[in-house]
């Protein structure tokens, strides 16, 4: 398929590489508006249309990563193919989760890779107009699945690509704390915890249990940190409450459909600062919930569906509720150690301890 009256905008800091690539796209029928680095790219963006975005990630003044986030925060969206030599997934994860559609890792031979991720990334975007649904099916997996082949093999790697996924073990948000803890004996934990603030008022946490419990989990990582942050601005884009069970039934879909063949526990809460108001939902039974004051810790009884990851499902039952001052919401593997260390307020980040049962633990604190 050619590119017809395609409009791309063109990022990339090494001129000849650039001059390579726009005139292979112009000999397809595109039309291409080259820019040096970001900051051009964004000047550009904000004084004429375009149909695609396709950017280096490494480039002085403004990187890839900076255009996406700008083009984020200003609310504009854009298909966008990333390209890059630096395979770290950190970098993947990060392009991904900022909106980017595809990724190519540099150097590219065949510069049909490049017209067949533009077309696979307008496909989706026409699909969406017509049929919203069907799109949340799909992503172009091709150097994802080359990533996750590699992972599969190389337990370095593996450990490697999840670690730069893990925050400190205390993240302030001015309004509240996140503090977390993870045990592993293993290369790669088949545990996962994260937190992401979104705008000035919600703060998205979770905690995941993947299975199977091997260097897969790397890659799990990866993708559900990505299908998080969808979800988030799937919601946000319909002008809808950032709600847990959407948020699941989303993450659902697009696992279900991926074909990486791994499967996950979940508890996922959204924490709205002003109101304090906190919802929660869970994906399997693996996990526990507790609203923990002081000392003393009270499960919350979360309805249960399935594991994410097996089959498709409707929207799942959550609970809401209101922080009291000096209530926290506790999210635990279901062990009475790590029970025991959240406790007495033992939040060490990951750890190497094959001593220990794998899993963990996070902690929200809302300020009082």
């Amino acid at each position: 398929m050619a590119l017809d009256a395609i409009k791309v905008l063109l990022v990339e800091d090494d001129p000849v590489f650039r001059n390579i690539v726009a005139s292979f796209l112009r000999s397809r029928g595109a039309s291409v508006t080259e820019a040096g680095d970001g900051e051009i790219a964004l000047a550009q963006f904000f004084s004429e249309s375009f149909d695609i975005l396709l950017s280096d990630l490494t480039m002085p003044n403004m990187t890839g990563l900076e255009l996406l986030h700008e083009l984020a925060q200003a609310g504009a969206y854009i298909p966008a193919i990333v390209m890059s030599g630096n395979q770290h997934m950190s970098i993947v994860s990060d392009a991904l989760r900022l909106g980017a559609s595809d990724y190519l890792v540099k150097p590219i031979s065949d510069l049909y890779q490049i017209e067949h991720a533009i077309n696979e990334s307008l496909r989706h975007v026409t699909r969406e107009d017509g049929n919203l649904a069907q799109d949340l099916d799909e992503l172009s997996y091709q150097e994802l699945n080359e990533h996750l082949a590699l992972l599969e093999r190389n337990a370095n790697a593996a450990r490697s690509v999840q670690q730069q996924l893990f925050s400190a073990s205390t993240v302030n948000y001015q309004q509240a704390n996140f503090e977390f803890s993870l045990f592993t004996g293993n290369d790669v934990s088949p545990y996962f915890i994260d937190s992401e603030r979104v705008g000035c008022q919600h703060l998205v946490m979770y905690m995941a249990h993947f299975y199977p419990e091997d260097n897969k989990a790397a890659f799990a990582s990866v993708l559900l940190r990505n299908f998080v942050h969808q979800s988030v601005q799937q919601l946000q884009k319909q002008g809808v409450e950032l709600e847990p069970c959407k948020m699941l039934g989303f993450i659902n879909q697009r696992l279900v459909h991926s074909g990486m063949g791994f499967y996950t526990d979940m508890i996922l809460v959204v924490y709205e600062f002003s109101s304090r108001t906190t919802r929660i939902a869970q994906a399997g039974s693996g996990l526990r919930c507790f609203l923990r004051q002081d000392e003393d810790f009270t499960p919350l009884m979360l309805p249960a569906t399935i594991q994410l990851g097996l089959l498709e499902w409707d929207d799942c039952q959550g609970h809401v509720r209101i922080l009291e001052k000096g209530e926290k919401i506790c999210v635990l593997s279901q062990n009475r150690t790590h029970k025991d260390f959240i406790s007495r307020n033992l939040f060490s980040g990951v750890e190497y301890r094959p001593e220990l049962p794998a899993g963990g633990y996070f902690q929200l604190s809302p300020e009082n």
